[in-house]
């Protein structure tokens, strides 16, 4: 089964690509659509666009999400929000339903703990798929969300818990 985990971000939008096979993982690829400066629109058909070209290319059969938290920033939730909207767009164009989990679901799957740092999720993405090189901290997360995913799918009908 090819899964992506996509970890939304208006500026910087991760994602990874892995081949589950059971309990085995296996490294595809990943990577960061960036979405550059300019007007809000433009930057999200940006994202639209690169996130298009990655299902293009790597033809996921399933795809996973982070859910959103709110913080104390209003507005940088919200572009955060339309950043996301775009993440769950783009698989729903292609026909596939979306898991979607917690920042800490996915940290508790991958590392053990649900409070887990970024170095320390990104040590265990590199443990859990030796050998991938990782292009950055939002791609490690996509990765992990990638994986938390594959965990989570059980049946043949692929039922997902979040």
């Amino acid at each position: 089964m090819r899964v992506l985990g996509i970890d939304p971000g208006l500026r910087f939008l991760g994602w990874g690509v892995i081949e589950a096979e059971g309990s085995r993982l296996r490294h595809v690829a990943n990577g960061v659509c960036l979405s550059g400066d300019g007007e809000l629109a433009m930057r999200l058909l940006t994202l639209h666009t690169a996130l298009t070209d990655v299902f293009h290319r790597y033809q996921p059969e399933t795809v996973a999400i982070e859910k959103t938290f709110v913080n104390k920033d209003a507005v940088g939730t919200l572009k955060l929000g339309q950043a996301r909207g775009v993440a769950l767009l783009v698989p729903a164009q292609f026909g596939l339903e979306i898991g979607e989990y917690s920042p800490n679901s996915v940290k508790k799957t991958v590392v053990g703990v649900g409070h887990a740092d970024k170095r320390q999720v990104e040590h265990m993405v590199k443990m859990q798929l030796p050998g991938a090189e990782i292009a950055g901290s939002d791609a490690a997360d996509a990765l992990a969300i990638a994986i938390c995913h594959a965990h989570h799918m059980t049946g043949p009908g692929m039922r997902m818990r979040a």
